[in-house]
């Protein structure tokens, strides 16, 4: 799939054409630092776009699951509103022009990419914003409200549960785009693969330490330190591993067959040659 690993950050000519071109260290700086222009540009917009719903955001999504279990927030600064509201732009402008993000990544990716493998740069784009869209809905509906009914239980008479808005909002950043990014690791798998790094046989043989790190980095990302929180984000993650090994086998296969006709023509190539 990749030519070299240097190809990885070869970018395309200034007309926009796929053909390779050499470019200094600095060209390749230069390219980057585009990508990235572009790329907060759209975060701009979308930051924008949300700072129009602010107040829908806040109050119907933000802080929904924390007043459906019937915990209240508190502001403990005079400026608190002020900067829950700047917050909430800015969680839902990240969210939003995760697309946009992902596509110049690619884009920057994609000179390293076979011909025919650039066609699929959009599909690429989509696949990978839907597996972060679907962390970010798991760790949203699932992962959130959890946790929350869970510390909710702990209330006493004497002593009331009330949550500083400012953790909340860090607690739930925390834990749908740690979720958003967990669920990126089929992707990651797949190009893994792609490049021969990966192997189903090395993922199977690494099962239980993989297990055993899903279970580490599940306690790293959530960032209370309740085991029924951490369970809930190790078990979608054992899920994909598992999933990734029939994508690493799935890719596996399909570079023999492609390898085995490659060799077939060369054999009848050499043949006609000779004859």
């Amino acid at each position: 799939m990749f030519r070299t690993f240097v190809h990885l950050f070869r970018p395309t000519n200034a007309r926009g054409s796929s053909e390779q071109v050499e470019m200094s260290f600095l060209d390749h700086l230069e390219e980057l630092r585009w990508h990235i222009v572009k790329a907060v540009v759209g975060l701009l917009i979308a930051v924008a776009i949300c700072g129009i719903y602010a107040k829908v955001i806040v109050q119907d999504i933000l802080l929904s699951p924390l007043l459906k279990v019937g915990l209240k927030p508190q502001v403990l600064a005079p400026y608190g509103i002020v900067l829950l509201y700047m917050q909430a732009m800015l969680i839902g402008g990240l969210i939003l022009s995760m697309p946009n993000t992902l596509y110049w990544i690619w884009r920057f990716v994609a000179p390293g990419l076979l011909p025919h493998e650039r066609r699929y740069i959009s599909a690429i784009v989509a696949f990978t914003s839907l597996c972060f869209f679907a962390g970010v809905a798991f760790g949203y509906f699932i992962l959130v409200p959890t946790a929350l009914d869970f510390f909710a239980h702990f209330e006493t008479d004497n002593i009331q549960l009330n949550v500083s808005i400012d953790r909340y909002v860090s607690f739930l950043l925390a834990l749908i785009f740690g979720a958003g990014l967990v669920f990126e690791l089929p992707m990651v798998s797949y190009f893994l693969s792609k490049m021969g790094i990966l192997t189903p046989a090395f993922m199977r043989h690494y099962r239980r330490h993989a297990y055993v790190a899903i279970l580490i980095i599940a306690a790293l990302i959530t960032p209370s330190p309740d085991a029924v929180t951490q369970l809930l984000l190790a078990v979608p993650m054992i899920l994909l591993y598992e999933l990734s090994i029939f994508i690493s086998k799935y890719i596996q296969r399909k570079r023999e067959r492609l390898a085995r006709e490659t060799a077939e023509e060369q054999t009848i190539h050499k043949q006609d040659s000779d004859s």
